[in-house]
């Protein structure tokens, strides 16, 4: 999109709009959805912050777990079932008192196998049954196993009862345009942006009256209207113009935590790469150094890069990050060459054969990913044929990601890029587990492994933060030796607001978790 026709009408918008108690800010897309049973993307997570209330969330500031809706709770039968009790006060945005029937007909719904919520399966997978009792606004919710910390298996947004006819729902309802909620602002989605009130309740009082949601254009257009005061936020600016940013003394940049880490997912049913050696020459072959550099424009002498290296599963502040296990940063690739001669393979006119023929990797990346770190498909895919493997890239949509990569369904590639994003629970099993029934619903590729599923199946039953915290340690040492993933890095996520927008504190993945105490300060 150029600087004409749409971007050109909501800078008039929000020229106009900066006098006034609105607050403007650009986001890479609108909603999908603004009913959360359906949210598929980060924007979608953000923009639903706004308008509902999870059952229980982390504090931004302190990371322990709250409830702004909940009063008290009790945990029974060691964790099996939990107990809440709402606020009294609370109400939707159309008026109606909030239940605890409301938190059950959520869960009910989700738990619906005819919804098709792609955010229900963690819910399925761990939550049996809820009864409410609206006399004593409570919701007892039984879990299928025992939870050393149920709380956390807690954090879906709740929905109005009152505003569907059956816990059968579907993301074409009008509710997906114009939602209620019991959040800090009322939302309702047009076109071309998303438009925001605040709504007075008993557990919120938002600051800011107005915010209107705009779909981003060019990045370069982007912080050039920002610096120019055409709007006041962005939710993420880009690494490479990140000092324009800084050099301005009206704009502020801001670290948003999206707990997300990339990776490469490698085909362990797809010969070579059956063969753990095969794997591991891949991961010698590949320079992390040098592709940050070339596809996020890191240079290598800054000692606080926008991105970290990472060896498994976690991003380093997590407390199930094993920091023995040490990052491959740099290419080796005599030890490739060593490993791949292990495996049975030979070379021949610089190219890698096995079983007499020619290796060649088909290689696909989550397309929006190349937004973020540009021509890291080509420059990966460059690296391994320089390293002796043949390749062909490709460009994989968000919705074929989102519906076949993730659902074990692309199984013709070699090599998939990606990136996982973790909200209230760090939980990787559906990512290693071996696919069956519920298990494994995110195994992109049907990585398979006893081991991994004996540690896997060890978390599940910790009943302390330590037995958890040991048992992914052992995962993640045992991941970096088989590699059905190579591991990439974490992105350092900035956003950008202007400094006349007060107290904006940004929550971990999901951002405006602290909206209430955001402010506007007009000059």
């Amino acid at each position: 999109m150029g600087s004409t026709g749409p971007l050109a009408a909501f800078l008039v918008v929000s020229t106009a709009v900066l006098g006034g108690a609105t607050v403007a800010y650009y986001e890479e897309s609108l909603p999908t959805t603004m009913n959360p049973l359906f949210a598929r993307s980060m924007v979608d997570f953000r923009s639903h912050e706004l308008v509902f209330d999870r059952l229980f969330y982390r504090s931004a500031i302190t990371n322990e777990l709250r409830s702004r809706v909940v009063l008290k709770y009790e945990k029974l039968d060691g964790g099996q079932n939990i107990k809440v009790y709402l606020k009294p006060g609370i109400k939707w945005h159309d008026g109606e008192p909030l239940k605890g029937s409301d938190v059950c007909f959520t869960i009910n719904a989700m738990l619906n196998e005819k919804t098709a919520s792609p955010i229900a399966k963690p819910y399925r997978e761990a939550i049996a049954s809820c009864v409410a009792d609206d006399k004593e606004a409570s919701a007892l919710i039984t879990f299928k196993r025992l939870f050393y910390e149920p709380r956390e298996r807690l954090g879906f947004s709740i929905l109005p009862a009152h505003m569907f006819s059956g816990t059968l729902v579907t993301p074409d309802s009008e509710f997906s345009q114009r939602p209620v909620g019991t959040g800090a602002m009322k939302g309702s989605a047009g076109k071309r942006e998303v438009r925001f009130e605040a709504y007075a309740n008993a557990h919120h009082s938002a600051r800011v009256e107005v915010l209107s949601l705009a779909e981003s254009v060019d990045p370069f257009v982007q912080v050039r209207t920002l610096i120019n005061a055409g709007v006041h936020g962005l939710v993420a600016v880009s690494p490479g113009l990140r000092s324009d940013v800084s050099a301005s003394d009206d704009v502020a940049l801001k670290s948003y935590d999206l707990r997300s880490w990339w990776f490469v997912a490698l085909n362990t049913k797809k010969a070579p790469l059956t063969d753990t050696k095969v794997r591991q020459a891949l991961n010698n072959s590949i320079d992390r150094s040098a592709l940050r550099e070339l596809t996020i424009g890191v240079d290598p002498e800054d000692t606080n890069p926008p991105c970290e290296f990472v060896s498994g599963p976690f991003v380093q502040s997590s407390p199930y990050y094993n920091r023995s296990v040490l990052v491959t940063e740099r290419s080796n690739l005599s030890k490739a060459t060593d490993l791949m001669k292990q495996a049975g393979a030979t070379q021949q006119n610089g190219k890698w054969l096995y079983k007499g023929a020619i290796i060649n990797l088909k290689i696909g990346i989550a397309a929006p990913l190349e937004l973020e770190a540009k021509d890291l498909l080509n420059q990966l895919g460059n690296q391994l044929q320089q390293a002796g493997f043949d390749r062909e890239v490709y460009k994989i949509s968000a919705d074929d990601w989102s519906l076949k990569a993730v659902s074990g369904q692309l199984g013709d590639y070699d090599l998939l890029i990606g990136k996982w994003s973790f909200g209230l629970v760090e939980d990787v099993n559906p990512l290693f587990q071996t696919r069956s029934g519920t298990k494994g619903a995110l195994n992109i590729f049907n990585y398979s492994d006893k081991t991994t599923d004996e540690l896997l199946a060890r978390y599940e039953a910790a009943r302390t933060d330590t037995e958890a915290r040991d048992a992914y340690h052992e995962l993640h040492a045992l991941l970096a030796e088989n590699l059905p993933y190579l591991f990439l890095w974490k992105l350092d996520t900035k956003s950008a607001w202007r400094n006349e927008v007060r107290n904006n504190t940004i929550a971990p993945y999901y951002y405006f978790t602290e909206f209430d105490g955001w402010k506007l300060e007009e000059g």
